[in-house]
């Protein structure tokens, strides 16, 4: 057990220690990470050529986006067949050996769990659109009349089905129902399919928006204001009676990994799902600080967050969750744009800012999700037109926006260029050579970031200053580090506009961060007697008159 210590170190109280919240977690997105076949699709036998490189970096799982089989609606976000692989992607005889090979070198595999919906094209949509008396009608949510919900990927969350008259709810694409999980059939199918991957030996899951497996039965209308302050499809009334029941005949019976999406899930609701005596998740995630998306902002983008906006988001989180709860820590995904291009930048900083911002999610308290391609500080691409966006939410934005004339294309391709999700989904850019050397194959499914030439894998394995080697042992010295992991977590200048220090306390032992976020040179109290230092993405550092001297994007971890 890790004993919880306050401020001046006493011991409060014991939190449980797993082996999930030591590890961390690397997310890769198949379709991107790369192509083993030369069709410009990245697939399961690229993942395998690439293990040793996930090995050297130092990671213990990897998230592994949806692999199923899918239409591709919404990049495998569509499921049509849980129990088998995509096409593209491969066999199941591939990915059983990814998994023999991962677990040979020390890595765990977890899955993209996507249950909240289905494809339209699975069999169970298939049987239960033919008529209101079929089997399967009651896997999926079905009504007479629509009310006022709104896709997330624009227009209504009802379609008619003219089979039967009837409207099903989507609340994502139209292609992408939403599964009934008030039907006792539909779970146990569900909890079968979990059995099928974790008997396997999968390592877990990543749960794709676990609140709203459970609605409001009576499907109120939206207040005025579409939102506002309400997320009214999550943390229905029946959520956690779902959650138990699949921890009880599932989860429980296996070591694993499970990580919550949280979409719709505020700080002080987390512990219902991640406290330790809930018997529900691991560990969950929230969208707090995540770029917003509604179909409004590919008009007019929503004001980036201030640093104080930030770091009162991770404090508030950290508070919340407390001692009995645990939270995965993330910038990155594949549902954001580059964390790099939204608080580093691209320009001289580049290096630099990478680093820094490698500093804050490695030592922040909770399990840490790197994002693909960002432990080379890859960047948003620049999209030169909408023809090239391949995201659904892009293309559907853009009819209800520009199509109607109530938002210019400048207007739109400039908003989509800061916040869509394709800015993530580029492939990896592995070397200089053509498309990246991501595939051998004469073109790419989503256009290759040309920055590619300078910023690739192939140089920053051999650079000793390179981000990758920067995050290699980062990763050592969080995983030797007891306080990295278990330690308390204090903000220490929590109004900063340009700094954030915060401090890590565990068994006696402190842990100070300061990252400045700026591109200009800042001085701040050192706030440390007889620092020693860490590490840092700066040799040596600058103390005049008890005052730490930090340059732009300057990241510096001490301790005593």
């Amino acid at each position: 057990m890790a004993l919880k210590t306050s401020k001046d170190g006493t011991d409060l109280v014991a939190t449980p220690q797993h082996w999930w919240k030591e590890a961390v977690i690397y997310q890769i997105y198949p379709r991107s990470f790369k192509d083993s076949n030369a069709d410009g699709i990245g697939d399961l036998r690229g993942i395998i050529s690439k293990l040793d490189y996930l090995q050297l970096l130092g990671v213990d799982v990897l998230w592994l986006s949806p692999i199923f089989a899918s239409p591709n609606t919404d990049n495998g976000y569509d499921i049509s067949d849980y129990q088998a692989i995509m096409t593209e992607f491969g066999s199941m005889a591939d990915f059983d050996e990814l998994l023999a090979e991962a677990h040979g070198r020390g890595l765990k595999v977890i899955l993209d769990l996507v249950v909240n919906h289905s494809s339209d094209e699975h069999r169970w949509f298939e049987e239960a659109r033919k008529s209101t008396q079929n089997p399967y009608r009651d896997y999926y949510i079905w009504r007479d009349e629509p009310n006022n919900w709104q896709s997330f990927f624009s227009g209504s969350a009802w379609e008619l089905s003219a089979e039967t008259e009837q409207y099903y709810l989507h609340l994502f694409a139209k292609k992408q129902p939403d599964l009934n999980w008030e039907s006792p059939a539909l779970r146990q199918e569900i909890y079968t399919m979990m059995h099928f991957w974790l008997g396997k030996g999968v390592d877990g899951f990543r749960m794709d928006v676990i609140p709203f497996l459970s609605k409001d039965p009576l499907f109120p209308d939206y207040p005025p204001g579409r939102f506002g302050d309400l997320i009214i499809h999550a943390n229905g009334p029946r959520i956690h009676e779902f959650l138990q029941e699949m921890n009880h005949q599932v989860l429980a019976h296996y070591d694993c990994l499970t990580v919550g999406e949280g979409f719709g899930v505020a700080a002080h609701q987390a512990n219902l799902y991640v406290g330790h005596n809930r018997q529900e998740l691991n560990m969950i995630y929230h969208f707090d600080h995540a770029v917003p998306r509604e179909e409004a902002c590919f008009g007019q983008p929503a004001p980036e967050f201030t640093l104080p906006e930030l770091k009162t988001i991770f404090a508030r989180w950290d508070a919340a969750v407390g001692h009995s709860g645990w939270q995965n820590i993330y910038f990155g995904n594949h549902d954001n744009p580059r964390v790099l291009s939204r608080f580093g930048g691209s320009g001289s900083h580049r290096v630099a800012a990478a680093k820094m911002l490698a500093t804050v999610l490695l030592t922040q308290r909770g399990t840490p999700s790197i994002y693909q391609g960002d432990e080379l500080g890859m960047t948003n691409c620049g999209f030169e037109n909408v023809g090239e966006f391949d995201d659904i939410q892009v293309k559907n934005a853009y009819k209800v926006l520009v199509m109607s004339g109530s938002v210019r294309e400048v207007d739109f391709l400039k908003a989509a260029n800061q916040i869509a999700r394709d800015h993530a989904r580029t492939p990896m850019q592995w070397s200089a050579l053509a498309h990246a050397g991501f595939t051998d194959g004469h073109q790419t499914w989503l256009k290759v970031n040309p920055n590619h030439a300078t910023l690739n894998a192939e140089d920053q394995l051999s650079d000793p200053d390179s981000v990758f080697n920067y995050y290699r042992q980062l990763l050592q010295i969080r995983r030797k580090t007891p306080a990295l992991i278990y330690g308390t977590y204090q903000d220490l200048l929590p109004q900063h506009p340009q700094v954030w220090a915060y401090v890590r306390q565990y068994e006696g032992r402190s842990v100070w961060v300061f990252c400045n976020f700026a591109e200009t040179e800042i001085a701040v109290d050192l706030l440390v007697d007889n620092p020693k230092v860490i590490f840092g993405n700066k040799a040596g550092t600058d103390v005049k008159n008890n005052k730490l001297i930090l340059s732009p994007f300057e990241a510096q971890i001490f301790g005593q």
